[in-house]
């Protein structure tokens, strides 16, 4: 598609839900979301499970890398087969069919079985894929990283609202409904599947594919290529060593932000003595950053790709990831409960602008592969989690853990710099920037001129 009906502003036609493009962005972020509470649902309700289902240590640690390790696969998949049938039809599929594990979780009796729905539940974090994917070819160049942040920063809200509503949640069933606490975990994933259930449905209904209409009646009136013309894209997305330097980098930021979000309550129960509900509270701050801090970073990654082109929007990247490293270490060193959150605020700050930075980059590394792109780099958050998650098995004390993360994390920023764009992508990315932002300002001076002539009613 020539994309000259992708939208040029997000915050001006924020509320226009009659454009598919705002209504597509609405829908991808909140499915996101669901997505992400129900992935890390059981996450601050572990300390009843582990009681419950008499989890090791060790246990546990396989738990957090089993719910992160089938994403890799599954996102790899979900960006091919968005490239292939559309986003509409593999959001919806994915939402439904992801359901199941959410709800049949309940039915765990012990550490194999619960392990396993722990597994399956792990494909639900191919949805970010998705949401970037959709987001991208709904919005123009001057706005698209700030779209795609932001879809994907709200949507990842949703591991901070989940450390405050599942314990809630199991609250309301053992306290209010009298259920035992077996029964009221159990209980509270159900609920979260069958709303993710009801989300997919509506996905069917409320969005299109891209801005001129779905794919299937596109292709059928020879305005995209037949599906099976994008078998290459996926081979040539995985040649491209940029690809593979975003994937490390995505590893190095939603890799950490995945495992911060499997051991955070844990953490400040262990290492700081808090309660189920006040570890899950100061847990979700971490989490609850998603709310701005995301959208920064694409905010940041299109003012430097408008002020010094694609290169400006890898400088960011390296910025911003080097400075998460240096926040990890800082928070890993922290004994004291009022010094640990300011600094778990920090390091969520640079993590979130982090991944809002890498998918400001993503949609100009292979537009013909943009699903094959996005599902590489996005798998690569996970496999940076199944990675961490290995330092949390026991072996070593969990802040040394998280100084070794802190650590790497400042390494991997320097793959950033081996992101390098041909003088033409440059120019082609220059020119699409100026006509988007030129199209912007007449909208905008087109509002502006009907309504100084309305009439103005006294």
């Amino acid at each position: 598609m020539d994309g000259k009906h992708r939208a040029t502003s997000l915050w001006g036609n924020f509320f226009k839900l009659s454009m598919p493009q705002i209504r597509t962005f609405h829908m991808s972020w909140f499915a996101f979301f669901l997505c992400f509470f129900a992935w890390f649902g059981i996450a601050p309700l572990m300390a009843v499970v582990r009681e419950e289902l008499d989890l090791t240590k060790s246990q546990v640690g396989s738990c957090i890398i089993a719910s992160v390790a089938i994403t890799v696969i599954a996102r790899l998949v979900i960006g091919w087969l968005c490239d292939r049938i559309g986003p509409r039809i593999t959001y919806t599929w994915l939402l439904v069919l992801g359901a199941i594990p959410v709800m049949g979780i309940g039915f765990a009796y012990d550490f194999t079985s619960f392990l396993i729905f722990r597994l399956m539940i792990g494909a639900i974090g191919a949805s970010f894929v998705i949401t970037q994917y959709h987001t991208s070819v709904m919005f123009a160049p001057n706005v698209v990283g700030t779209a795609n942040a932001t879809s994907a920063g709200w949507g990842n809200l949703g591991g901070g609202v989940t450390q405050l509503v599942m314990p809630a949640l199991f609250g309301f069933f053992v306290v209010m409904l009298g259920f035992s606490e077996a029964i009221g975990w159990r209980a509270a994933m159900f609920v979260a599947g069958l709303v993710c259930f009801l989300t997919g449905v509506a996905y069917y209904f409320l969005t299109q594919d891209v801005p001129e209409g779905n794919f299937k009646e596109l292709r059928e009136q020879g305005r995209m290529p037949a599906g099976n013309k994008t078998k290459g894209a996926f081979l040539e997305a995985c040649a491209d060593p940029r690809v593979w330097a975003l994937f490390v980098i995505y590893g190095a930021c939603f890799g950490i932000e995945l495992t911060i979000n499997n051991v955070a309550a844990l953490y400040f129960a262990d290492y700081f003595g808090l309660g189920l509900a006040a570890a899950g509270m100061t847990a979700a701050s971490f989490g609850l950053m998603n709310l701005f801090a995301r959208t920064l970073g694409g905010i940041f990654g299109d003012t430097f790709g408008g002020k010094w082109g694609l290169k400006g929007r890898v400088f960011f990247l390296f910025l911003a990831l080097f400075c998460e490293g240096l926040a990890l270490m800082l928070f890993s060193q922290m004994t004291v409960l009022a010094l640990a959150i300011p600094a778990l605020i920090l390091f969520s700050l640079f993590v979130q602008m982090s991944e809002g930075a890498t998918f400001s980059v993503v949609p100009f590394i292979n537009k013909r592969a943009l699903g094959a792109v996005a599902g590489i780099v996005g798998a690569g958050g996970n496999a940076g989690a199944v990675a961490a998650g290995f330092l949390f098995k026991g072996a070593i004390a969990w802040p040394t853990a998280l100084m070794i993360l802190g650590a790497i994390i400042v390494g991997c920023s320097f793959c950033a710099l081996l992101i390098r764009f041909s003088p033409e992508a440059e120019s082609e990315s220059h020119r699409e920037y100026q006509e988007a932002a030129a199209r912007n300002r007449r909208a905008v001076d087109e509002e502006d001129e009907s309504a100084e002539l309305e009439p103005a009613w006294t």
